[in-house]
C-alpha cells in the first residue's frame, strides 16, 4: 500500500508516518518510481507508535519497542525492554510536575503579596525589586 493508503488505514497523517521514518519507527520499501509501499501489517506498527505516544512516551523512547511493534501491544503484555522505559519517562514527568509546583507555589504567593499591598500588576515582588535595582546599579 502507498503512504496515503497506510495514513487512512491507521488514521493518521502522511506527515506523521514521514516523521516516524525519520525516526527509524516505520521503514518503507520503495518501489521503482520512488513512491513508499509499505505491508497492510504496517497499519498494526502506526496504531502501536501511535498508541505510545498518546501515553506520553518520545519517539526515542518508542525505539525501544522495534521488536514488539508489529504485533497489537494493547491487548497483550507489553515488550520486556517496556517497564524500564515507562519507569524512566514516570520519573522525567515526576521531576517536572514538581518543579512546575514549585513555580506555582512561587506565583501563588507573589499573587498573594500583590493582593495584601504589595507590589501592584506588573511591579515585582519585594526581594526582585530589591535583585533589579542592585542590577541596575552595577
Amino acid at each position: 500500500m502507498l503512504i496515503g493508503e497506510l495514513a487512512n488505514e491507521a488514521g493518521t497523517t502522511v506527515r506523521a508516518l514521514r516523521y516516524y521514518e525519520q525516526r527509524g519507527l516505520l521503514h518503507a520499501r520503495r518501489a521503482p518510481n520512488g513512491y513508499r509501499e509499505y505491508d497492510a501489517a504496517k497499519v498494526i506498527r502506526v496504531g502501536n507508535i501511535r498508541l505510545l505516544l498518546s501515553i506520553g512516551l518520545t519517539a526515542d523512547d518508542i525505539r525501544s519497542f522495534l521488536p514488539c511493534l508489529d504485533r497489537e501491544i494493547a491487548e497483550g503484555p507489553v515488550c520486556p525492554a517496556s517497564a524500564e522505559v515507562i519507569a524512566r519517562r514516570l520519573a522525567h514527568v515526576e521531576e517536572r510536575i514538581a518543579a512546575l509546583d514549585t513555580v506555582r507555589s512561587r506565583l501563588a504567593e507573589a499573587l498573594a503579596q500583590a493582593g495584601e499591598g504589595g507590589p501592584g500588576p506588573g511591579q515585582l515582588p519585594a526581594d526582585g525589586a530589591r535583585r533589579e535595582s542592585a542590577i541596575r546599579r552595577s
